[in-house]
């Protein structure tokens, strides 16, 4: 079995100490495989922010894939926006904005849907879209497909639209019929796994919650989402885990199973 936990849109600058502490142990009762961070790792992408997720990714002990959200470009310091808009976000993470990791159970491919020249809109290109079918396409049956964006490839309520990634419908077109199983996102703050229609093949959205920030939706708490991958059944269950204030910890709220194509 492989073991993903799923993190998103922490907003380091914004982090709630206790919920941080419940993150850290509940990643050591998982031991996963891999953590992925689906961007906005920061409030203001400012070099402090950034050593602080680092240094608690750290903690998480787990091989890390992370790809930078909107929040995770300067805002008000335009010259830095236009000439270098990832340079904290390298110098924390890594200067691959686009990580790909790989085992015998796991292929997972992440896509930088963040544009300096937007302030919140994310938008997927052709070559982008075509790249990762390129990648989809060598993965194996045991392995299970993941394409990690920062915004929404789907939405599930009709006012969050306007947050929708931009090149939405070609990549789920074109991902879908190279193999991809499930697109990991964030940006809204909002859990939700969903079933994409009207596609060569099943895929899913699954979305994240906000993982550890005080920037929660009203009656939506912190939460994170756990992938199992049972290779040998062809099930891959996707599980909610929200803070629960009452005991200090993540508590499981929701299973949905899923039976990828292969």
């Amino acid at each position: 079995m492989s073991v993903v936990l799923h993190v998103s849109d922490p907003h380091f600058g914004t982090e709630v100490p206790e919920v941080v502490e419940a993150l850290a142990r509940l990643a050591g009762q998982l031991r996963p495989d891999l953590v992925v961070l689906s961007g906005d790792i920061t409030q203001r992408a400012r070099a402090a922010q950034f050593q602080a997720a680092r240094a608690f990714m750290d903690r998480l002990g787990a091989p890390l894939l992370a790809v930078p959200g909107n929040h995770d470009i300067a805002l008000f310091d335009l010259w830095t926006r236009l000439t270098r808009p990832y340079a904290h976000h390298r110098a924390a993470f890594g200067d691959d904005l686009e990580p790909v990791f790989a085992t015998p159970g796991l292929m997972v491919l992440a896509v930088n849907t963040t544009r300096a020249h937007r302030h919140k809109n994310g938008e997927v290109s052709a070559r982008q879209i075509g790249r990762v079918a390129e990648q989809l396409a060598r993965a194996t049956t045991a392995q299970l497909r993941v394409v990690v964006v920062h915004q929404p490839i789907e939405v599930a309520r009709a006012q969050d639209v306007h947050d929708r990634l931009i090149g939405h419908r070609g990549a789920q077109t074109a991902w879908a019929a190279a193999g991809a199983d499930v697109v990991l996102g964030g940006h809204i703050h909002l859990p939700y796994v969903m079933a994409l229609p009207g596609l060569p093949r099943p895929m899913w959205a699954v979305q994240a919650g906000t993982a550890v920030s005080r920037r929660v939706r009203p009656g939506v708490p912190n939460s994170v989402n756990v992938l199992r991958w049972h290779a040998d059944e062809g099930v891959c269950t996707v599980e909610q885990w929200d803070f629960a204030a009452a005991q200090q910890a993540f508590v499981q709220a929701r299973v949905t199973p899923l039976r990828p194509a292969r």
